[in-house]
């Protein structure tokens, strides 16, 4: 199994997901993090990292979230890795409580 960026990591993409994972398995997207799941070994030090809760293990992501599993594996190749925290975005404080916001994800 691996984990997997939901949706909360959309317009906000903290990143201090990335200090603690040793095996650099995040890749930075234009407003999002996910997690390449051909590089993660499923230790999951990021989670207790993430300021919006946006990681879970693949096995305990809600019904209403399953779409992002795929996602996370579709993004991850196309996507540079990210292996030191920067800045989250500007206005991330604004959307991190915001539902819904699979619309907002840029690719």
């Amino acid at each position: 199994m691996t984990h997997v960026v939901l949706e909360s990591c959309i317009r906000c993409r903290y990143t201090d997901c990335v200090d603690v994972c040793p095996v650099d398995c995040f890749r930075e997207g234009p407003n999002m993090l996910v997690i390449d799941p051909d590089e993660c070994i499923d230790c999951a030090v990021c989670i207790p990292e993430c300021p919006v809760e946006a990681i879970v293990a693949e096995e305990d992501v809600p019904p209403e979230m399953q779409a992002y599993i795929g996602l996370n594996a579709e993004l991850a190749p196309g996507w540079p890795a990210i292996t030191r925290k920067k800045e989250p975005l500007p206005d991330a404080e604004q959307w991190k409580d915001v539902p819904d916001k699979l619309q907002y994800l840029e690719r």
